[in-house]
């Protein structure tokens, strides 16, 4: 099993997560993190410290966010290893929680 970062992280982009991951499985791009499943241990450890609770185990996707294991499949293969945390975009707490955020993806 892997862990799969959903919707809410677009735009949000917060790297709390990247600062807890022991094997660095999370690759960012332009306005969202996503995790490399070949990588990813599922160690757990990375879904709590997550502000925008985007993090999902894999067998807990919501339904709505099923197409998300293969996006992050998908863009861990081109986008790079982000192995530090940082800030946040300044924007970031006004999109959390935001629905409806898939058609604002920066590939």
């Amino acid at each position: 099993m892997t862990f799969v970062v959903g919707e809410n992280c677009i735009k949000c982009k917060y790297t709390d997560c990247v600062e807890v991951c022991p094997v660095d499985c999370f690759h960012e791009g332009p306005n969202f993190l996503v995790i490399d499943p070949e990588e990813c241990i599922d160690c757990t450890l990375c879904e709590p410290e997550c502000p925008a609770e985007a993090i999902f185990p894999e067998d807990d996707l919501p339904a709505a966010q099923e197409s998300f294991l293969a996006l992050n499949e998908e863009l861990a293969q081109i986008w790079p290893v982000l192995t530090q945390q940082k800030a946040a975009p300044p924007d970031a707490d006004e999109w959390n929680g935001k629905e409806g955020k898939l058609d604002l993806l920066e590939r």
